[in-house]
């Protein structure tokens, strides 16, 4: 078990096929820390409206973090747009759980950060919807071909490769918006005198430097399965969990064949 300051979680989508929630429960198996925030769109409700998606392991993901809470752990939801109705409940505690707007989350040696899910700066979100549904289900789309397109690359022996994270980081209007994203949050942050801003939505992982406000985006468990950690000196760390495990499975193959490192 390794334990952090703060754990922060964003964009699991629980309620649809896309949610690695066997990934994510196996994280919140091996991490614990004292606070641990959800920062939006942990349950997809886009998704549960046109028909219910729900596995024993979505089930599990959801009392591993309320087992949490009855140890003593500190959970804090910040409700996204893809679970924006719960937003109405802000400011009360569910089974613990404490469902908040936005935070201030403050660093052992005094720095702010606002922690946000961030549809709130996203233009298309807030002023047409239906275009974000749209784009939601297209993406949807470029996550179900990743199945059929893996299953014949592993015939060729090939690794993971992942279609939508390809169009997100190769088309040029969609490497322009995540850096408008980046550089409007930061503005925020900078607005409210923070030093700093944590969020989700735009299931892409970051830790940058944006003049002098620190961006932090917690990526998703849809995909990329990444978390931000902050340790007790204050220190942020950017966790891809895909790559600790393959990392370790790695690790495990080598012991097995001493003579496959060898050669």
């Amino acid at each position: 078990m390794k334990t952090y300051r703060s754990l922060f979680i964003s964009d699991v989508h629980l309620g649809t096929r896309a949610c690695q929630a066997e990934m994510l429960l196996e994280f919140l198996r091996e991490h614990d820390a004292e606070t641990i925030y959800l920062v939006g769109d942990i349950v997809d409700f886009w998704r549960i409206r046109r028909g219910v998606v729900w596995p024993q392991s979505h089930n599990d993901v959801l009392q591993k973090i309320l087992r949490k809470v009855r140890k003593g752990t500190r959970v804090i939801f910040i409700p996204g747009n893809h679970d924006d109705g719960l937003r109405e409940y802000c400011g009360q505690r569910f089974g613990g759980i404490e469902i908040e707007l936005q935070a201030i989350h403050t660093t052992t040696d005094g720095n702010r950060y606002v922690v946000m899910h961030g549809d709130e700066l996203d233009v298309v979100v807030r002023y047409a919807k239906w275009l974000a549904v749209l784009g939601d289900r297209g993406y949807q789309l470029a996550l179900w071909t990743n199945a059929p397109v893996n299953f014949i690359r592993r015939r060729f022996g090939l690794g993971y490769w992942s279609l939508s994270s390809y169009l997100k980081l190769r088309v040029k209007s969609a490497v322009n918006f995540i850096g408008e994203f980046e550089r409007k949050l930061s503005a925020e942050a900078r607005r409210r005198n923070a030093n700093g801003v944590i969020c989700g939505h735009i299931h892409h992982a970051a830790s940058n430097q944006i003049e002098d406000i620190h961006y932090l985006n917690c990526g998703d468990w849809v995909e990329s399965c990444t978390a931000i950690g902050e340790t007790e000196e204050g220190e942020f760390q950017l966790i891809r969990w895909k790559d600790v495990i393959r990392d370790r499975k790695a690790a495990q193959k080598a012991s097995r064949n001493p003579n496959l490192e060898a050669a």
